[in-house]
């Protein structure tokens, strides 16, 4: 097994990654599109968290009559967020992308958000539709920006900053999948007694740096997880898409996000909490064909590694916030420990 050429979910063909933040004095929110190939893409959808924001999740069950989603949303902004989808909405019908009806077509854009609402200082700046068709227009195959982009503008993590992250793995047999998180969780990415990030030992060879971290750093983050600010159920949430190029249908792409959650059980502790809304959808655009039984175990295993892999790199990617609204350090400026990629891409 080894990464794409991007190290994301760019690696799967025709999937696209664009990111907006909202403008604007004392704003820090924002939100990215992961847009679908012409045609869209089998989906599913696993909600873990107690205090989720979602759009058309209900749709994406496996007795349910649409079978294709022709992109999907992850946002800042709490419920208000949601709005971001109906730019992406307007993008895709200019197009002639959706579902196809008596007069034209509808568009399927399943959406979640994440909680970030105040922390620019101005409660108000949050995304709208013009948010989401400036992430929609900015969607590029090309290598993901990662860090406090998109969704992850005004992301946290354990009182660190947190943000956008992606990974990929090519497996054996030619299968890739891939995730991009949004990592905005009450939980920490970091193992208290060594300062190392939980995610990192189920790196790629060489993905992460192997670096002890100083006694006064490991002091440093155990301080800034307790002063963290989201012990009020409702305001964290983790957003992750997990994409893959292997025949699914909605069912397979059902087990596929729920086998993916464990990912964020490897790399964030503790998760699924009642201030979390955690979420995972998952995309198999159909490329290759449907895998059998071990190739599927495989696809699974795969699934969780990209997730824990893509909050390493979300988490390794932020750099320092200081707003109105709060501050918050960077795993970085703590610890002096870089990014091997180049942080932000």
């Amino acid at each position: 097994m080894h990464a794409g050429a991007h190290n994301a979910i760019t690696d799967i063909p025709g999937i696209l990654v664009g990111h907006a933040a909202v403008t604007g004095e004392d704003a820090l929110s924002g939100t990215t599109v992961v847009r679908c190939p012409r045609g869209g893409a089998t989906a599913g959808v696993d909600v873990r968290g107690a205090a989720p924001g979602t759009r058309e999740t209900d749709l994406l069950a496996p007795g349910n009559s649409v079978q294709r989603v022709h992109a999907v949303v992850l946002s800042g902004g709490s419920a208000y967020g949601l709005a971001a989808a109906q730019g992406v909405m307007d993008r895709l019908e200019a197009a002639g992308e959706g579902f196809p009806v008596p007069g034209g077509v509808v568009p399927i854009v399943p959406a979640a958000v994440l909680f970030d609402l105040g922390r620019g200082g101005r409660f108000t700046a949050r995304p709208t539709a013009e948010t989401g068709a400036a992430a929609y227009d900015r969607a590029t195959s090309g290598p993901v920006l990662q860090g406090a982009v998109g969704a992850g503008t005004g992301a946290t993590a354990g009182g660190l900053k947190g943000g956008i992250g992606s990974a990929s793995a090519v497996l054996d047999d030619g299968t890739t999948v891939a995730a991009l998180v949004a990592v905005n969780a009450t939980g920490s990415p970091v193992h208290g007694p060594t300062g190392r990030l939980l995610g990192a030992r189920h790196g790629l060879p060489g993905e992460f740096p192997d670096v002890e971290v100083a006694p006064e750093a490991v002091d440093e983050l155990a301080a800034v997880f307790r002063r963290r600010r989201t012990l009020t159920p409702a305001t964290a949430t983790s957003l992750a898409v997990v994409a893959t190029d292997a025949t699914l249908d909605k069912a397979g792409c059902g087990r596929l996000a729920t086998v993916a959650h464990d990912g964020y059980a490897r790399s964030l502790d503790p998760v699924h909490t009642a201030m979390d809304g955690d979420a995972i959808f998952a995309l198999a655009t159909g490329d290759r064909e449907a895998p059998g039984p071990e190739a599927l175990y495989a696809l699974h295993a795969a699934a969780a590694d990209v997730v824990a892999r893509a909050v390493v790199h979300a988490v390794l990617a932020a750099t320092p916030v200081t707003t109105r609204g709060g501050s918050w350090p960077s795993y970085r400026s703590v610890t002096g420990v870089g990014d091997p990629a180049g942080g932000a891409r």
